[in-house]
């Protein structure tokens, strides 16, 4: 098969090249929305600008390490898209980290920061700064480093991040206004960040809404489908159950749901269940399921952005710098009135 030309691209955003041309590499010269209809085409398409020869020119070494936490989470795919694309028109290819294996990203981006072999890294991993402690803080020692998605107050650098305080809002408060009164939440781990703003926001919307906290319907979860289904287990326990849970991401949602089917429990008859993220299989999973979406392509845009501004000194980022994308609900088949 062919590799991808700009013609392609201009066709299925419905633009010209020129429009293409100038959308990918100089996005502040095209109205927001010609811009996203060229970045997802691009991404639909694969389409791949000449980097070597760019970067030649423009003196860099056209490499940025994107860290993600999680490879085999579906929920990171989009981003990555978003990054991947945006990066590409600066002349900028990636190379991705899993940061489940620590000794390998510690290796590699204390290796690429040492040899100067990195133009930037967009950390997806609020864990960075562990790495960044061990390496010399001098001015101009490190390239730019972002956050995207998670982030970490105890070392502060700009982010992107989702409304995720005004996600959790929107979950507690669709399962009261379907009638809930006895609601409960998965967590995801302890110390992730997201975790831990989800999951106080959520016990203060409880409170907000003048309902009662429980800690007995307060799980501990992993963000992956086994601990979803584990927490099943600990729901079916229970004498005195919550009605509507909110998960703190799609996949803990979607083994919860697959748990309680499995013993006979009816969604979102017998409870209701809202997620949080929007991955592809939520809107195809039975019952569909309702969940605070992520604009995660948006997301990754917005950090290739950020990071491109940084990189080609257009302009001075604070390190309290964040970007907040909004996210939305999204009401599917997984919630209901209590009965």
């Amino acid at each position: 098969m062919r590799a991808p030309k700009i013609k392609d691209v201009a066709r299925l955003a419905g633009v010209s090249t020129a429009t293409v041309s100038r959308a990918l590499n100089r996005p502040d010269t095209v109205a927001e929305s010609t811009r996203k209809a060229v970045v997802e085409a691009a991404v639909r398409t694969g389409y791949r600008i000449n980097l070597a020869a760019r970067n030649l020119r423009r003196q860099r070494t056209g490499a940025v390490v994107v860290l993600v936490p999680n490879l085999g989470n579906p929920f990171f795919s989009e981003i990555l898209s978003g990054i991947e694309v945006t990066l590409a028109a600066a002349g900028l290819s990636v190379l991705v980290a899993d940061t489940k294996h620590s000794a390998v990203p510690a290796g590699l981006v204390f290796d690429y920061l040492h040899r100067g072999r990195a133009d930037g890294i967009i950390s997806l991993d609020g864990a960075l700064p562990e790495i960044i402690s061990a390496f010399p803080q001098a001015e101009g020692a490190l390239p730019p480093i972002i956050y995207a998605c998670e982030w970490n107050d105890t070392v502060p650098m700009p982010s992107i991040r989702a409304d995720n305080i005004a996600g959790a809002s929107m979950a507690v408060s669709h399962l009261v206004e379907l009638g809930h009164t006895r609601i409960g939440h998965i967590r995801g781990p302890a110390d992730n960040i997201l975790t831990q703003v989800r999951s106080a926001e959520t016990r203060d919307a409880i409170i907000g809404h003048g309902l009662a906290v429980r800690p007995d319907w307060f799980f501990d979860g992993d963000f992956s489908l086994a601990s979803g289904r584990r927490v099943a287990e600990q729901w079916l326990a229970l004498d005195d159950r919550p009605t509507g849970v909110f998960c703190s991401s799609d996949e803990m949602a979607l083994g919860f749901i697959s748990g309680l089917h499995e013993s006979g429990v009816k969604v979102p008859e017998d409870v209701s269940v809202v997620g949080f993220d929007d991955i592809e299989i939520a809107r195809h999973f039975i019952p569909t399921l309702t969940t605070i979406r992520q604009p995660r392509t948006e997301l990754g845009v917005a950090a290739g952005r950020l990071l491109i501004r940084l990189v080609e000194g257009s302009s001075t980022v604070l390190s309290d710098y964040r970007e907040m994308i909004p996210v939305e609900l999204v009401v599917r088949g997984s919630t209901g009135a209590p009965r």
